[in-house]
């Protein structure tokens, strides 16, 4: 048994290693620390059934450092030292179930006294523990530990682990594996169909994308350790062999899973079969498995060995874009559309589609459709700034389908905004219902741009040709015109008026209104009330 003082008071800590008769206590091990960090290091890598611990340090207080054991689910039992009897500490480390509290200057005889009783808990904790092993609660414990042993190694940032530490880490785990076991990773990647549960309700599809998968995957030959989703809809599952592996039994189980992913799931699915390997070599086949998932375009409803698709660069040649640009000035997005469903497809035939060469076909089809919109001075990236087309650009390198739909999205947000004709009479209509209903705001070129997507010059431009007025002089007399109504039929002040129709400058708001009626506001409301004739 072994126990941790923690303490920034290195003369408290020494004080405690010296005055204590460990071995009499029947304590083995005698760590160290002087902050929490140094402590969480400890418990880390030692097995410590005893924590005597001081609560006010400065890197981190002993409260936190036991709230985090008990977050970890170590078997530890605290005894906390400190010099403040103060109630929200007692509060709180009886919360934490702290084994004990105890007041600075330490008498030694009643703190060993406190730490033998807490000896005692720890060993019958641990012959519960035991005995739990026999029984159903035990059962439900050892799966948690292999969740954990798996999550650790799935989410392995390290290129290459020693098997030692494999090995290792299993018995940390209380995890019985033998080093020549064998397993074989599997990376299943889901693609929910619009409309599907997946899309609507992604904790039930959850519950019925592992109840499929329990009942395919129930074979004497194998077992499965882990299932785990470490990115939305991505999954890592290890299978153990309870006999020599067999390929072709798993390529059997996962075709029936695709057909019910498809059936009863709405789902297209791709599974990636990783190499079979002994438990010391599984963490690297993991690793090569990710790697294979984000190089290689996963294809749908289809089961892809890692052995059969060896990760190697593969060199990108840019498509001729010229004929497809011509489409874009020919108003044919179907026909474009229908180029770059040919080209990918053929790339697919070719097997020279990886991640890749699809994240430089991507980057080359977006330059070409910005540079069109350019041209046609529409703000491109305005006109695709939302969650719908970055969901969509983060999911086009996952496959050729969702690279297609992507570019498809690009094209037909461009054709609704009349992309392939002249937006000018609709944008201008649009633009001028804007300042109708909005006179009171602050109106500007650059605002009133961002609302159609183009260039503030060319709006600018666009719309004193199809008005015959500039766009600065229409809101002008759009605001006074407002203005002239509320002068008439309300009791407003005038500079409730001025603010009401966008000028907080009541000087500035008087002269417009003079040079456009040839009244002050305050002559016409007095003309208009004595029933004098004004301008129309």
């Amino acid at each position: 048994m072994n126990v941790l003082l923690v303490d920034d008071d290195v003369f408290v800590v020494a004080a405690l290693q010296q005055k204590i008769d460990w071995n009499a206590l029947s304590i083995e091990g005698v760590f160290t620390a002087y902050n929490v960090a140094q402590a969480r290091e400890i418990l880390q890598q030692h097995a410590v059934q005893i924590l005597i611990c001081d609560i006010e340090m400065p890197q981190g207080s002993g409260l936190e450092l036991l709230a985090w054991i008990r977050e970890e689910r170590y078997a530890v039992q605290t005894i906390f030292l400190t010099n403040y009897a103060d109630f929200n500490y007692a509060q709180k480390a009886i919360e934490l179930q702290s084994f004990d509290y105890f007041l600075k200057p330490i008498e030694f005889d009643k703190l060993t006294l406190i730490i033998s009783k807490a000896i005692y808990k720890a060993k019958e904790q641990q012959s519960y523990q035991e005995a739990l092993k026999e029984g159903q609660l035990w059962k439900k414990n050892q799966r948690k530990l292999q969740e954990q042993f798996w999550r650790k190694w799935i989410h392995e940032k390290r290129p290459s682990v020693d098997a030692a530490a494999i090995a290792e880490s299993a018995a940390e785990h209380d995890v019985s594996y033998l080093t020549s076991d064998l397993f074989t990773p599997v990376h299943l990647t889901i693609f929910p169909y619009d409309r599907s549960l997946g899309k609507e309700d992604k904790d039930l599809f959850d519950y019925a994308l592992l109840n499929v998968l329990s009942e395919l995957l129930d074979d004497p030959r194998f077992s499965v350790e882990t299932i785990q989703e470490f990115r939305d809809y991505n999954w890592i599952l290890v299978l153990k062999w309870s006999q020599a592996s067999d390929p072709a039994a798993i390529e059997s189980a996962f075709l029936s899973f695709i057909q019910q992913a498809n059936k009863f799931l709405k789902s297209d699915a791709c599974c990636c079969i990783a190499d079979t390997a002994e438990l010391g070599r599984v963490p690297g086949s993991i690793r090569e498995l990710l790697q294979m998932n984000e190089d290689l375009i996963k294809k749908r409803n289809q089961i892809m060995f890692l052995a059969h698709h060896p990760l190697e660069e593969t060199a990108y040649s840019p498509p001729d874009s010229a004929s497809w640009e011509a489409l874009l000035h020919q108003n044919d997005p179907a026909a474009f559309l229908n180029e770059i469903r040919g080209y990918l497809r053929n790339l697919a035939r070719q097997g020279v589609c990886n991640a890749s060469v699809l994240r430089q076909f991507r980057i080359d089809i977006v330059q070409l459709v910005y540079a069109y919109l350019k041209s046609r001075e529409i703000q491109a990236h305005k006109l695709y700034s939302g969650k719908t087309h970055d969901q969509l650009f983060l999911q086009s390198l996952n496959s050729i389908e969702d690279m297609e739909k992507y570019i498809a999205y690009l094209v037909q947000t461009a054709a609704d905004y009349h992309f392939f004709g002249d937006p000018s009479p609709t944008v201008v209509e649009e633009i001028r219902q804007y300042i109708h209903r909005h006179y009171g705001d602050d109106l500007t070129r650059a605002s009133l741009a961002e609302i159609v997507y183009l260039n503030p010059d060319y709006l600018a431009r666009v719309f004193k040709k199809e008005t015959g007025v500039s766009l600065g002089t229409y809101i002008i007399q759009v605001r006074i015109k407002a203005a002239r109504q509320l002068l008439e039929t309300t009791s407003l002040s005038v500079y409730q008026i001025a603010a009401k129709v966008g000028y907080s400058n009541y000087s500035y708001f008087s002269k417009l209104f003079k040079q456009d009626t040839g009244w002050s506001p305050s002559d016409y409301r007095r003309a208009v009330a004595e029933g004098q004739r004004v301008l129309g």
